[in-house]
Order: C-alpha cells, then structure tokens, then sequence
C-alpha cells in the first residue's frame, strides 16, 4: 500500500475505530499510540551489483504495557496525527507505507500492508510479514525456491560466483 492510498483510507472511514491485525489471528492493543513518522529514503545494492531505490513511509505503534478499556483511536485522530507530521515533514505520498510494531510476542518489525476490512464501526487494518528476497536470483540462475532449499548446498552461488 502507498502513503497516499492509507491517507484515503483513513479519509473515507474518518468516524470509525482504526484497528490494525497482525500474525493472521491476533489485534494490536487498541489503546495503541502512534509515536514516530519515519520518511526513509532506501538506497539499495544486491548481490547481483543492480541499484535500487525507494521510499517507505513508516508509522510505529506502541502498545502500552496496560489496557484500561479505553476506546480505540478513530481514523480521523489517526489523521489529525499524520497530518501534523506531514507539516513538519513533507511526505512522498508514492511511497510505500509500512508499521512498525512489536510486543513481548511478537518480534519488532517493519510490516507492510496485507489488506483493509472495513466493517461499520470500525476498520482493521491487517499486516503481513515480509520474506528476505534475492533480487539477483536471475544472475544466479536460481528461482526463490530453489534458493531456499539449495543456498547451503549449492556451489554455484558462491562469493565470485556472480551472485550472493
């Protein structure tokens, strides 16, 4: 998802509760809090010796360590927050919007979006996790299956080798 498709999101579901999913079953906490905007700008080698680059909006949610009942945030307050941000900070409404969220069961970790469900009073907002990719695989002449079952075996992927 793109910075600027979550800010229609929010913009079009403004009085209902924003939720967010993540591991397939389990909600974060929803007295969560937004507590930092990152606007990263990714400059990237593979193992291949291609460059690449883009830009990640990323929004970190914390979990408090206690859950009173309060309400959760609704998508409008959610909106109010980042477009304060976005006034100190100009955001690049093209790049690619992940969370950043962790608690002591889930590791901290990037993740983008999977889907939005949108019910009547509220919306979830559900994250997936990202899998570590060789985007030189065609260098090695490797598919990312075989990379996953071969990579310790296999010599032909070898430093020199013109591939990882």
């Amino acid at each position: 998802m793109k910075t600027n498709e979550l800010f229609t999101i929010l913009e079009e579901n403004n009085n209902k509760a924003l939720l967010f999913g993540y591991n397939n079953t389990q909600l974060v906490a929803q007295n969560y809090h937004i507590t930092e905007v990152k606007h990263t700008a990714i400059k990237a080698v593979d193992c291949g010796g291609s460059m690449d680059q883009w830009n990640e909006t990323i929004i970190q949610l914390l979990e408090p360590a206690t859950y009173n009942g309060e309400p959760a945030m609704s998508c409008d307050k959610a909106t109010e927050i980042l477009s304060k941000v976005g006034k100190m900070a100009a955001y690049d409404l093209d790049a690619i919007v992940k969370f950043e969220y962790g608690n002591n069961t889930f590791h901290t970790a990037h993740l983008p979006v999977d889907q939005v469900l949108v019910g009547d009073d509220k919306i979830i907002i559900q994250l997936s996790t990202d899998t570590t990719q060789c985007k030189a695989a065609d260098a090695c002449g490797l598919t990312l299956d075989e990379l996953v079952t071969t990579e310790a075996t296999d010599s032909s992927c070898t430093p020199g080798g013109g591939c990882c």
